[in-house]
């Protein structure tokens, strides 16, 4: 036996040829890696999956976490990219649960709105925004994975879309009205565990597993096998990757414990209302039956209805029925 197939036999044996690589978290590598130019391809691919349109980033512009956090211990990380047509896209993963999240969204976009159109610009060169959020958290009350936001003007009596006229299409260069304004996509990726042939669908599964199996075929995803191999990671990127889990673990643990026992506060003020809402009705029909006796020895006695009414506080109706 020659010394490679020796060394087939011996990485087969150990499972070493099988072994599945280990992938970065896409929050880490929006941290660390995708802000290189060279990487700019798994960005790419996602925002072509999500808004089915081809997109090219031109370039990253200043966001809130574009400098690196020391402990890393932000539980949000956003990147503000550029495409060709100048076009912006605020791409924001948030771990921890907000109650204000959506008002939040508001506030991000608003602030692009201002901050790229210079003083004295006409309205017209306001850019286009997209807002893409990737929660790890049961944001609001729906149970899709994929939410879509856009402003749309309707008719009042007729319901009639509000459309752009024909010089506005021109000018503007754009179909509709919502196409001015900013678009939100939400994407709730924390209980999407299925392995799917739709390329959305690829790319969620990868943000909750950061996994990307061998028959992947959305876009970026190939980009993204490539770039975000743990294994190509110095030692030092892969100590502060582990710290940077252990705090998502950490966390999650947290928001978990904090609904576990808010569930069985819950449950125990229930049952606290619940007794006291009982020796309270209790309380309420005893004093109501023990006027009604009183009320019916009153009338046995002869007395009059109006002297019953003011010594027991029942009304006529009710002193009759007794």
């Amino acid at each position: 036996m020659c010394v490679i197939q020796f060394f087939c036999l011996f990485l087969q044996k150990n499972n070493i040829m099988d072994r599945q690589p280990q992938y970065i978290r896409f929050d880490w590598a929006m941290k660390r890696l995708l802000r290189d130019k060279a990487n700019f391809g798994v960005l790419e691919g996602f925002l072509t999956t999500l808004l089915g349109k081809q997109i090219k980033i031109q370039k990253l512009l200043e966001s809130e976490s574009n400098q690196e956090d020391e402990d890393d211990k932000q539980n949000r990380v956003d990147v503000l990219a550029e495409d060709d047509k100048g076009e912006l896209y605020l791409i924001e993963v948030q771990n921890e649960s907000e109650l204000a999240y959506f008002q939040r969204m508001l506030f991000g976009t608003s602030k692009l709105v201002t901050e790229y159109i210079n003083r004295g610009q006409n309205y017209e060169h306001i850019r286009k925004i997209y807002s893409v959020n990737i929660v790890y958290f049961n944001l609001g009350g729906g149970t899709d994975i994929v939410y879509h936001g856009k402003t749309e003007f309707r008719g009042m009596h007729n319901g009639e879309l509000l459309s752009l006229s024909p010089f506005q299409q021109q000018k503007f260069k754009v179909d509709a009205v919502s196409d001015l304004y900013p678009e939100y996509f939400i994407l709730k990726v924390n209980d999407f565990n299925k392995w799917s042939k739709v390329p959305l669908e690829q790319w969620i599964y990868f943000l909750n597993t950061a996994e990307i199996p061998h028959d992947a075929t959305a876009p970026g995803l190939a980009e993204a096998r490539k770039k975000l191999q743990l294994d190509h990671m110095t030692r030092a990127e892969r100590e502060a990757y582990y710290r940077h889990l252990d705090n998502v673990v950490i966390l999650k643990d947290n928001i978990s414990t904090a609904r576990g026992e808010g569930r069985l506060e819950g449950r125990a003020e229930g049952r606290a209302e619940g007794r006291a809402e009982g020796r309270k009705e209790g309380r309420e029909e005893g004093r109501t039956e023990a006027l009604a006796d009183t009320a019916r020895k009153m009338k046995l006695g002869g007395m009059d209805d109006k002297l019953i009414m003011q010594f027991t506080g029942l009304t006529t109706e009710e002193i009759a029925k007794l």
